[in-house]
């Protein structure tokens, strides 16, 4: 089971300052107006060995207030539907606010874990303000500043007792999810898989609550499906049905061995999903880009290698991915998407004899070893594959404190240049020998 954070509240109490703080990013634009945050941000963090997602609701600009805060009530019951922990945030300077009271009340209905972050507490003075916000009875408060971080360490302490821990599953059959934008074409290509129409949308309450799993099982292949498609709540915002199949992505994303990421060949690569294939790339799950609704793209010899260089451009440095055209409806290069996903699974469960690594990496790195430092030479001896879930080497080494990022790169780059590793991050250590 996945570990999604939430962080909810009005606009401008500083979700996104937290959120920076927890991921240790700055991914997230921080202002003093008020709804800024535009697009959704989600990354990964760690607190006490515990892996989590964190999600930035983000405040709405909108033109009336009604649908203003109707946008912020409606992202509260999807926090709370999706997530493990909700950290309800509010500003001890401007103190309970009538949006606040209504957040709280919804709060208040959920069985959810509810933090409540007490934020801009800079002072003693103001910690005794803070005390107000136990009247919500959504009890113990938190006082922190996600400025300086005073005080999210008790929050987080608070947060990791609700998660659960990572539990690597021993279950033997691939996992592939298909991932995407809303109306990217990911039910199509489940049913055009699958040979026939599966429509899990219903009314009924909690028919949504879980990725769907498929067992697919032809033409030579088998392995689990995750299906994300269809399984979002009819909602007039439409920013909140994004979030909504956010939320859902991010779960199926942990859950699978390899992410399908379905990008809409009208529209490009977006934010969103550089967003999801950089949380899959930390994630160490392999990556196949389906460049979909390919038949409605004017096009030349020159297009697809076109398309490709901008796709690069955007995920680099991690670039060694298969990119597959498709068009679902007519069903083109489909199958090409099940034969590139069951590859990389394969790139990433392998495993290389140790005697291969060396022979082969050992003058490759004599040839051209790392850069001396400080006049002192660094000799790597010995080069081993870890034992681990996606692939890992341990490269051994007399000084490793001094082998620099651009010379990791490199050795990467050998190593997918001589054992094919497309589509699956590499992990590289130097250790001491």
């Amino acid at each position: 089971m996945s570990n999604i954070v939430a962080i909810v509240g009005r606009p401008n109490v500083g979700k996104s300052t937290l959120y920076n703080r927890l991921t240790e990013t700055r991914k997230a634009i921080v202002d003093d107006m008020s709804g800024v945050t535009r697009d959704r941000h989600y990354g990964l963090a760690e607190w006490t060995n515990k892996n989590f997602t964190v999600i930035d609701t983000g405040g709405y600009v909108a033109n009336s207030e009604d649908v203003f805060e109707a946008a912020i009530r409606e992202q509260v019951l999807i926090a709370i539907e999706e997530a493990t922990v909700i950290i309800f945030m509010v500003d001890v300077t401007t103190g309970i606010t009538d949006l606040d009271d209504e957040i709280a009340s919804v709060l208040r209905k959920s069985n959810k874990p509810v933090l409540v972050a007490v934020n801009k507490v800079d002072n003693y003075q103001l910690q005794s303000d803070a005390t107000e916000f136990y009247s919500f009875g959504l009890g113990e408060i938190y006082c922190i500043s996600s400025m300086s971080g005073s005080g999210t360490g008790d929050l987080l302490d608070e947060v990791a007792k609700h998660l659960e821990d990572d539990i690597e599953e021993s279950d033997s059959l691939p996992k592939f999810a298909i991932v995407g934008r809303p109306n990217v074409g990911k039910s199509s290509m489940i049913n055009a898989l699958i040979g026939k129409d599966r429509n899990i949308v219903t009314d009924i309450a909690g028919t949504t609550r879980d990725s769907i799993h498929i067992h697919y099982n032809q033409f030579g292949h088998e392995f689990m499906l995750i299906d994300t498609a269809g399984l979002r709540k009819k909602t007039k915002v439409r920013e909140n049905i994004e979030f909504y199949s956010v939320m859902r992505t991010i779960k199926a994303l942990e859950e699978a061995d390899v992410v399908i990421l379905m990008i809409d060949a009208a529209e490009g690569i977006e934010s969103q999903d550089i967003n999801i294939f950089h949380l899959a790339e930390k994630n160490k799950k392999g990556l196949v880009l389906v460049i979909n609704k390919w038949d409605v793209i004017e096009k030349d010899h020159k297009t697809a290698k076109a398309f490709e260089a901008k796709i690069h451009e955007k995920i680099a440095p991690f670039t060694d991915i298969p990119i597959i055209f498709t068009s679902v409806t007519e069903k083109q290069r489909i199958f090409k998407t099940v034969e590139a996903a069951v590859k990389v699974f394969e790139n990433k469960t392998k495993k290389i004899p140790t005697s291969k690594l060396n022979d082969i990496l050992l003058p490759i790195i004599e040839k051209t070893p790392p850069p001396a430092i400080k006049g002192k030479h660094i000799k790597i001896k010995y080069i081993t594959q870890i034992n681990a879930s996606s692939p890992m080497f341990a490269f051994f080494c007399n000084l490793p404190q001094y082998i620099k990022e651009p010379y990791k790169r490199f050795v990467e780059n050998k190593l997918r240049e001589h054992f094919d590793f497309s589509g699956v991050p590499i992990q590289i250590f130097f250790r001491q020998k």
